[in-house]
């Protein structure tokens, strides 16, 4: 084994693995992940335009293209986080609502500002 190699815990007889702990994007991933492999195409061609020299408002519009692409994502995830995550966290209580409530605000705030 080298020193890359991850360690694997190995539960102990009679106890279950744990399994990771759901997103609320888990039932959508497959469709985030093209979503953001095509921005990230998107991200190439604008370096390539820069790197060729191409007109500024062209450069400009694509670079608003892929904003509303990273924005429209964002907001996807935000939506599967209320519908997921702060749900649950209501069910379990009011203290980890409230952790949930305030860091989809935060969130919020954050795709507001941008």
């Amino acid at each position: 084994m080298t020193q890359d190699d991850p360690v694997q815990a190995t539960p102990e007889p009679g106890q279950a693995e744990a399994a990771p702990p759901s997103r609320g994007y888990a039932q959508d991933k497959q469709a985030y992940l093209r979503r953001l492999k095509r921005i990230e195409g998107q991200v190439r061609g604008l370096q390539r335009m820069v790197d060729d020299d191409e007109y500024c408002i062209d450069v400009l519009t694509q670079i608003s293209a892929v904003s509303s692409a990273l924005k429209s994502v964002s907001i996807g995830l935000l939506e599967d986080h209320l519908g997921h995550c702060v749900v649950a966290a209501a069910r379990e209580g009011d203290e980890a609502a409230a952790v949930k409530v305030q860091e989809a605000s935060q969130a919020v705030a954050r795709l507001v500002k941008s």
